[in-house]
């Protein structure tokens, strides 16, 4: 981490010092799910696609719900396809129209791995009290142009 100095405005640090968290929280969970030969794009489909309750849902759908937005989507569910935690069908009323959903190996993967993850979050943020947590919160959505 580094301070604010002369040489350094307090902006650069909050930059720098946001990335150097994020690749150490990111670095961690990936560490997390590793045993589990998923990675967190993958690991942020399959909650997405959970998210769908039995529903089935697209590419572009989870695209624009993914958290890394440059992942490559298809060679992701590609992935997930193989190791049989979704399928993907074409939809019967539009053939053009590809629908994806979650297998219950992927559902039951997400039970055993999530509450890992969920813990991993806790002990990353266990030095901040709730109030701080809705604080950082607050500012990352102001930065994210968030409301």
């Amino acid at each position: 981490m580094i301070k604010p100095s002369n040489f350094t405005p307090i902006a650069t640090c909050t930059v720098i010092n946001s990335i150097i968290t994020g690749e150490r929280m990111t670095a961690y969970i990936a560490t997390l799910l590793s045993p589990f030969e998923l990675s967190i794009q993958q690991f942020n489909v399959l909650r997405i696609l959970r998210g769908q309750k039995g529903e089935p849902t697209n590419l572009s759908t989870i695209q624009e719900r993914m958290i890394h937005k440059m992942s490559n989507t298809t060679r992701l569910v590609d992935k997930l396809l193989q190791k049989e935690l979704v399928t993907r069908n074409i939809c019967t009323e539009n053939r053009r129209k590809i629908e994806i959903y979650i297998t219950q190996k992927g559902i039951s993967l997400l039970a055993e791995v999530s509450p890992l993850v969920v813990e991993g979050e806790r002990q990353m943020t266990s030095m901040l009290s709730d109030t701080e947590l809705q604080q950082l919160n607050a500012i990352l959505y102001k930065l994210n142009g968030a409301t």
